[in-house]
C-alpha cells in the first residue's frame, strides 16, 4: 500500500476514528485504527465492539491496500510531524511514514485481524439537520443513566412520527425531552430505538453546527448516523424504556415563568456551599412573583431570591441543585415556564406559553426535613 495525504486531513480522519478505539483491549486490533486506500481516497475505521466510526478522506494513493496502525502511536506521530504531505508506504506490516525531513518506522498489524463493523443498509431511515442534532444531543445527554441495573436507560430513545425527531433521556430523578422538526419528511412512518449514551456523545463531536443534513438509519440491531464523510455505527438497547408519557403530570395547579438567565444565577448562588461531601437540598419557597432559594451544609448558609412570574401559593420544596441546575441550563429559551402542584410531585420545565413546545424537562423532588 501506498498513498499521500495533507498532514491536517489525515490527522483529523485519525482523531474521528479514533474516538471509539480501546485503549486497551484482549484484541490487539481495536487498540488501532484500520486504515484502507483505494481508488482516491482513505476510509480510516475505529471500532470497540459497541460503536464504530468511518471516516473518509481524499489521498493520492499509487497502491491499494489496507493495515491496522496504533490509534494512540499513529495520532502522536502526526501530532509531532510539520504541516506538509505525509506519505506512507507498507511492506507486508512494516509501515515507513514520511513528511518533509521526518520519517517513522513502525510495525502494523494485518487487516485481517480487525473485525468487520456492522452493516445497516436496509433499515428505516430520516434525516435533520446536524445543528439540530447536536443541540438535542447535548441538552438530554445528561439525564441518561449510569445505573447497570437497567440497561435500556443507559441510552437515549429516539422517536420519529415521519414530521418530527424526540429525544428522551430519563434516569430515575429527572426527565429531559427535546424535539425538533425532521427534513424532508412527509409520511406517517414511526420510528423508535434507544442508542447507548456512549455512542450519543461521538454523534454529538462529529455534527457540526450547521444546517447539512445528518442522515441516521435504524438496522435490526444497530443503528448509523452519517454525515459529510463520516459513518458512526451503534450498537442499539434492547429493553422496554420508561412509558415517559404516563411519567409526566399532565395538570398542574401552580404556573409560573421566569428568564432563565436568572434561574441559574440563583440556583449557582445558592449552590455555592454544597459539594459531594456536603450534599444538602435547595429549598425553595414559591411565592407570588418571588422565588426564594436557601441551601444549608456545615459551611453555613446561603439565600437568594430570584424574580418570577405568577402566584407560587408559598409552595415550599425540595431539589438536588446539581440536577436542576442541569434541566434549568438545558432549556433551548430565554424565559421558561415552571410548572408544580405539590410538595413531593415533580417541577416542569418548559417553553412559556405561545412558544413551540420542543423541550420539557421534569425533576423529582427532595423531601425536605424540618432542620434544612
Amino acid at each position: 500500500m501506498k498513498f499521500s495525504c495533507e498532514k491536517a486531513i489525515l490527522q483529523s480522519a485519525v482523531t474521528t476514528s479514533g474516538r471509539v478505539v480501546a485503549p486497551k483491549s484482549s484484541i490487539q486490533a481495536l487498540e488501532g485504527v484500520l486504515i484502507e486506500a483505494e481508488g482516491g481516497s482513505l476510509n480510516l475505521s475505529g471500532y470497540n465492539l459497541e460503536t464504530g466510526i468511518i471516516t473518509t478522506v481524499p489521498a493520492g494513493v499509487e497502491d491499494g491496500g489496507a493495515i491496522v496502525l496504533s490509534a494512540r502511536l499513529f495520532g502522536e506521530i502526526l501530532r509531532r510531524m510539520p504541516d506538509d504531505v505525509v506519505s506512507i508506504h507498507t511492506d507486508n506490516c512494516s509501515v515507513h511514514i514520511q513528511c518533509g525531513p521526518t520519517s517513522f518506522d513502525i510495525m502494523g498489524s494485518s487487516d485481517e485481524d480487525f473485525p468487520e463493523l456492522p452493516s445497516v443498509s436496509d433499515g428505516n431511515g430520516l434525516s435533520i439537520t446536524q445543528g439540530n442534532l447536536r443541540s438535542m444531543i447535548g441538552q438530554t445527554i445528561f439525564a441518561v443513566s449510569d445505573n447497570e441495573s437497567r440497561p435500556i436507560h443507559t441510552g437515549a430513545l429516539f422517536e420519529a412520527d415521519g414530521q418530527e425527531l424526540t429525544i428522551v433521556a430519563v434516569d430515575g430523578y429527572r426527565l429531559a425531552l427535546r424535539r425538533e422538526k425532521l427534513l424532508g419528511q412527509d409520511g406517517e412512518e414511526k420510528l423508535s430505538f434507544v442508542v447507548p449514551g456512549a455512542a450519543l456523545r461521538e454523534v454529538e463531536k462529529i455534527c457540526a453546527d450547521s444546517d447539512e443534513p445528518v442522515n441516521i438509519t435504524q438496522g435490526e440491531r444497530h443503528v448509523t448516523f452519517e454525515t459529510g464523510g463520516t459513518l458512526l455505527v451503534a450498537r442499539r438497547l434492547e429493553g422496554e424504556f420508561l412509558n415517559y408519557r404516563q411519567t409526566i403530570p399532565q395538570s398542574n395547579a401552580i404556573v409560573l415563568e421566569a428568564e432563565t438567565a436568572d434561574l441559574q444565577r440563583s440556583i449557582d448562588r445558592a449552590s455555592l456551599i454544597i459539594n459531594d461531601k456536603l450534599k444538602s437540598p435547595l429549598r425553595c419557597k414559591f411565592e407570588d412573583n418571588c422565588l426564594s432559594i436557601t441551601s444549608k451544609t456545615a459551611i453555613g448558609s446561603a439565600f437568594d431570591r430570584c424574580p418570577i412570574s405568577g402566584d407560587g401559593r408559598g409552595l415550599e420544596i425540595g431539589f438536588n441543585n446539581r440536577f436542576l441546575m442541569e434541566a434549568v441550563k438545558a432549556a433551548p429559551a430565554g424565559r421558561v415556564r415552571l410548572e408544580l402542584n405539590t410538595a413531593t410531585s415533580p417541577c416542569l420545565v418548559l417553553p412559556k406559553a405561545g412558544e413551540p413546545d420542543n423541550f420539557l424537562y421534569m425533576v423529582l423532588p427532595v423531601r425536605l426535613r424540618a432542620a434544612e
